[in-house]
């Protein structure tokens, strides 16, 4: 923290709270100098305080850039360049391993270099939650829970030793162990503060905003606590832990004003499914989304989380919530100590940071939406913005099947051993998971009161629908418990199967096999329904094409329907054990049901006896043995953990950036292309280029783990890159997965680029609109490079892979508008130059000149989408990682 100097604000102020005194940097002080600051908006008061705490007049952060803050009211549009430091980081294991892996590379880089390894250590607080691994391999009996975790830990036994030797090698590293919870739902109910507080190089007690970043895109979800933070791609984040700050432009603030209240029966998923659909609309990519209005007051601090959970399906950065009682409510609740709360109450009121519904600060734009006139929807079949309302859901899915699967009319073909056929249209996953639903008790209460319903009239799922529960934190078990509702949940097959993202990261496990080869052997068009956020092309499984978000209750619903070829509002869910018919209506329980539930039902004692000794973990978590070490000591052969070459003869001057010269396409894309179809996260199919290589070490198919599980292994990795079996490369039409063409012949992606490698040619991906979409997974970047990729030329990306490729030294550039792959005719025969790379600047037009196969020549500007002078840096220097080592080591 910076000296207050000459050439500084003097913003310093002190606040007296519980009998301490903490220094702060005051906004009112700040306005004296800059001007009036008060209908800023709160998540602009934030990067405002940030950068008073670090202002040090000169170059990183200076008086303009804290003038630009202020100034931004009167012009609320994307501005001047900012240095952002967050107060902490948060990471899952998927993209925590790599994590971990690239700091042990860069303490071997560093003491080659002649440098101290201890300044490869994290400078701020890092928390690493382990929730991405589990798999529902088994399900719907009473030991799946503990038959799961079992399996979790013999198939990551390698990873976890590493994330344990990260935690006890590395400083300010904390390790939550696995079956917890969800990192953002355990970020929610215990990491966050609302207000971090500090020792300064002083000794004073220094109080400011907590915020985050996370190698996780939902760790915007803290954003409904009103903790400002959003995902950053793992590369980011290790620059951010070793005290590099998040180069970013001021944003635009988008401003979604709610009104009124939810409907009866109406649920907060329908809720963020409509915002959702609303801000993909209105286009909010690199925006912040702030709430505002009367409506907010009407939320739960669950719902806010809720709605600010999927931040990273709507585009925007992130979608914030200020703070006011509710917060400190749920505070209160989750067992937050009450100095911590008084200082989070005191705080907000000083900056001018507490929320009240009539306040509406300045914004670039707005948005309105009654709450009242919120529909019980679901989201798909493939895009978590496609809403469709609960009654259309039916008529949605039988035009797709013509439209988009090409099919005339839903088949149905008998199953191999079993007393029942299965057809188009029919849920073979219903799955209650992931973060954005399963922190919020209304709709988890709302769920298990289905179940009680539906158990008490004797329904069942239907057999072919695999079911599964897995909560976002173990408080849910404790009030699904003392609720009752726990054992009708698992009456109907919704038993707990572990705690973590399973379904909605791609970890559904397997399907039974005889449904496997009835839907794989006759091209049935299979259906998921899931209280997730994802469910993009090839995620959920690879058996299920369609892939439909849901609340919760709406999950057990369709468990019991059994498929989304017909109304489940008008017609039959069931027959009850009378042979009646149950409808919907019958089921779902009312407004007051579930207030009733959860007030009686959740205490702050729970929440206290969860979190006690959360590092700690179960009695295989403490079984794990392991030594701090300066250096990880690397296993020879292992296919999980490796050394990976990012720094392979890396000096301390970077050398010049070359030009790109008759590069060749490896990749000729569409639009919405996803970091799901650049780097999968599930199941690694024996005949991939990654599946040959695990078995060439010896590794058997039923030990192949996921993609996700391997993400410390280059060499997978790199197999796995544009490996999606739904990918759908240009260069190959009519074909899905991961293949291309190399000289005429069609092969797999990896192997091709190999190819090119080995003939010495550089490469260049091409893609249409919103390339990247999705989660923040640093290895679609790293893979992309490790393939020989120079350059990613599309019509628009999403924020974070856009980073993420220039953290790995990938050139983005961007077609101008009204240009395109297709308006230009770019075919997979052509080649590409693009010179003056070492002199190249933010945001400048570049060049591209294109030969074609028959030698004509043409060209074309794009934009470079290298926005910042730090991002140039880090491009310059060959990645970011490269650009923190140099400047460590010196």
């Amino acid at each position: 923290m910076t000296q207050v100097g000459s050439d500084t604000l003097s913003t310093r102020s002190t606040m007296e709270v519980g009998g301490k005194t903490y220094a702060y940097y005051s906004l009112a002080k700040a306005a004296e100098t800059i001007g009036d600051v008060s209908r800023l908006p709160f998540s602009m008061k934030v990067l405002l305080e940030n950068l008073l705490r670090f202002e040090d007049g000169g170059f990183t952060v200076g008086r303009n850039h804290i003038q630009a803050i202020a100034d931004w009211q009167k012009n609320p549009v994307t501005g001047e360049e900012i240095q952002y430091r967050p107060a902490r980081v948060l990471l899952q294991d998927f993209t925590g391993v790599p994590c971990v892996v690239d700091l042990a590379a860069m303490r071997d880089a560093i003491a080659r270099l002649g440098g101290d390894t201890a300044k490869i250590n994290p400078l701020v607080p890092v928390n690493l939650v382990i929730d991405h691994s589990v798999m529902v391999d088994e399900f719907g009996h009473p030991k799946a829970f503990e038959n799961n975790m079992a399996l979790e830990y013999e198939r990551n036994a390698e990873r976890y030793d590493f994330l344990k030797w990260g935690a006890k090698s590395l400083q300010n590293f904390y390790a939550v162990p696995p079956g917890t919870g969800i990192c953002h739902q355990v970020n929610l109910e215990h990491i966050a503060k609302g207000i971090w507080s500090s020792t300064d190089q002083n000794g004073e007690l220094v109080a400011y905003p907590d915020t985050c970043v996370g190698t996780d895109s939902h760790t915007t979800m803290i954003n409904g606590l009103g903790v400002l933070g959003w995902g950053v791609g793992g590369i980011e984040a290790e620059a951010a832990m070793l005290g590099q700050p998040v180069s970013m432009l001021i944003p635009e603030v988008v401003g979604f004003k709610l009104t009124g209240a939810l409907s009866e029966g109406v649920t907060a998923t329908d809720l963020v499914l409509t915002c959702v659909q609303m801000l993909r609309e209105h286009k909010v990519v690199g925006k912040f989304v702030e709430f505002f209005g009367p409506g907010v007051s009407a939320l739960s601090l669950a719902d806010r989380a809720t709605i600010a959970n999927m931040a990273p399906e709507y585009g925007a950065t992130c979608g914030f919530f200020g703070i006011d009682d509710k917060t400190l409510d749920y505070l209160r609740l989750t067992g937050r100590p009450e100095e911590t709360i008084a200082l989070v109450e005191a705080y907000a009121k000083a900056q001018g940071m507490w929320f009240t519904p009539e306040n509406e600060p300045v914004f670039s734009s707005m948005l309105h939406l009654d709450m009242g006139s919120v529909v019980p929807s679901l989201a798909g079949p493939k895009r978590p913005q496609d809403k469709v309302a609960l009654p259309e859901v039916d008529d949605l899915f039988n035009s797709d099947l013509s439209t988009a699967y090409g099919k005339a009319a839903p088949a149905r073909v008998a199953v191999d051993g079993k007393d029942h056929d299965i057809g188009d249209g029919d849920v073979v996953i219903a799955a209650i998971t992931s973060c954005t639903n399963t922190s919020n008790p209304d709709v988890l209460i709302a769920a298990g009161l289905v179940a009680k319903k539906a158990n008490e009239r004797g329904l069942k799922p239907k057999p072919w629908v695999k079911t599964s529960l897995a909560p976002g934190s173990q408080v849910v078990t404790d009030y699904l418990v003392k609720a009752g509702l726990q054992q009708h949940l698992d009456a109907i097959g919704f038993d707990l199967v572990g705690y973590g993202c399973t379904t909605c990261i791609g970890n559904s496990g397997p399907l039974a096999e005889p449904i496997s080869k009835a839907i794989n052997g006759n091209n049935i068009v299979a259906a998921s329904v899931l209280s997730g956020n994802r469910n993009f092309e090839g995620r959920v499984s690879p058996d299920v094409r369609a892939n439909f978000l849901a609340s919760p209750p709406l999950v057990v619903a369709y468990a019991l329907k059994g498929t989304v070829t017909e109304d489940i509002t008008t017609t039959p869910i069931g027959q009850d054990k009378d042979g009646k018919d149950v409808m919907l209506a019958d089921l779902w329980p009312t407004t007051q049901e579930i207030a009733d539930l959860r007030s009686s039902s959740i205490d702050r004692a729970m929440f206290e006896a969860r979190y006690a000794d959360v590092y700690k973990g179960d009695a295989h978590w403490q079984a794990i043995k392991v030594e701090a070490s300066d250096t990880y000591a690397w296993k020879p052969g292992s296919t999980y953990i490796a050394n990976p070459p990012y720094f392979e003869g890396m000096g301390m001057t970077p050398a010049p950036v070359t030009d790109i010269v008759a590069a060749k396409p490896l990749a000729i894309l569409g639009d919405s292309v996803t970091t799901d179809h650049i780097s999968p996260a599930g199941s690694i199919k024996a005949d991939s280029p990654a599946g040959r290589y695990l078995l060439g070490h010896q590794v058997a198919k039923e030990d192949f783990n996921s993609y996700g599980s391997r993400r410390g292994n280059h060499e997978v990795m790199m197999r796995g890159t544009f490996a999606n079996i739904r990918i759908r490369n240009e260069m190959v039409p009519g074909v899905e997965g991961g293949v291309t063409s190399y000289k005429g012949e069609t092969m797999a992606i990896y192997d091709a680029a190999m190819k090119h490698k080995e003939d010495g040619t550089p490469l260049v991906v091409i893609g249409g609109k919103e390339y990247g979409t999705g989660s923040s997974r640093d290895w679609a970047a790293k893979g992309t490079a490790l393939l020989g990729v120079r350059a990613v030329i599309v019509e628009s990306f999403e924020r974070i892979h856009r980073s993420n490729l220039i953290g790995m030294g990938v050139l983005p550039l961007q077609f101008r508008d009204g240009e395109s792959r297709e308006t230009l005719g770019l075919n997979g025969d052509d080649a590409f130059t693009i010179r003056g790379l070492a002199g190249i600047k933010p945001q400048q037009d570049v060049v591209v000149d294109v030969t074609r196969a028959d030698g004509s020549t043409f060209s074309f500007t794009a934009k470079c989408r290298i926005d910042t002078a730090n991002e140039l840096e880090y491009y310059l220097n060959g990645g970011i990682l490269h650009y923190v080592l140099r400047k460590l080591a010196a």
